[in-house]
């Protein structure tokens, strides 16, 4: 499973990019207007760090508009993903920027029909929202159980089921045990996945164990070589 990170702090990427463990970034209008920044420095200073498809979503819903703030964006860098919303306009979109070679990542899917739409339309990544669907009463892992097993019978669709709204390290698991292939996290939950009591109490045992025999490793030397 791929992880990318859903933000647009920059300092944020750059720490987890230095993981090695970061394979793409989201962004959305929200999250850029909390950065506070000009949206096309952040996108490009964004695919500077991370060299996996960094999505930035437009702005209109009508298609002559979404093509021309495409346009834009996909002069920022290679690696810019186009994010268009799940309507028929951002769907005719789709098909005209992915047949032009862009990657296209369709935003606020909640069906699986939807989905199904998406991925006729070529889109590189279609993105349904767990955590709110599970905020009005649904499951919203259960949307992924139907998506991913519809996209596996037919192999010539090519479109990546990316898992947003994710809230939880819960979230993450059930995803990958359903077979999605991209999860984009926060920050917070993306750095919840390292975390573990038990880990935390192994490695303080193990340190402490360590200090006991006075020993350094940088500085030691085999005893043969004494």
């Amino acid at each position: 499973m791929k992880f990318f990170v859903d933000t647009a702090d920059t300092k944020e990427i750059r720490a987890l990019a230095e993981t090695g463990l970061l394979d793409g970034v989201t962004t959305n209008p929200t999250l850029i207007a909390k950065s506070g920044r000009n949206m096309l420095d952040v996108i490009a200073e964004i695919c500077d760090v991370v060299p996996g498809p960094v999505s930035a979503e437009v702005a209109a819903t009508e298609f002559a508009a979404i093509m021309r703030e495409a346009a834009v964006l996909r002069r920022i860098a290679r690696n810019v993903t186009i994010k268009v919303p799940l309507t028929p306009d951002g769907l005719r979109a789709c098909k005209a920027l992915t047949s032009d070679g862009a990657m296209v990542n369709v935003t606020l899917c909640f069906s699986a029909a939807q989905a199904l739409l998406a991925a006729k339309a070529g889109a590189t990544f279609v993105s349904p929202f767990v955590g709110r669907l599970d905020d009005i009463g649904h499951i919203g892992m259960e949307l992924i159980g139907e998506i991913v097993p519809i996209f596996r019978n037919y192999p010539n669709l090519k479109t990546e089921v990316l898992v947003a709204s994710v809230r939880s390290p819960l979230h993450v698991i059930d995803a990958a045990r359903l077979g999605a292939h991209v999860a984009t996290l926060p920050p917070a939950v993306l750095r919840g996945l390292f975390n573990h009591p038990l880990t935390e109490k192994g490695l303080a045992q193990f340190l402490a164990d360590w200090a006991k025999t006075g020993q350094h490793i940088a500085e030691a030397q085999p005893a043969a070589a004494r």
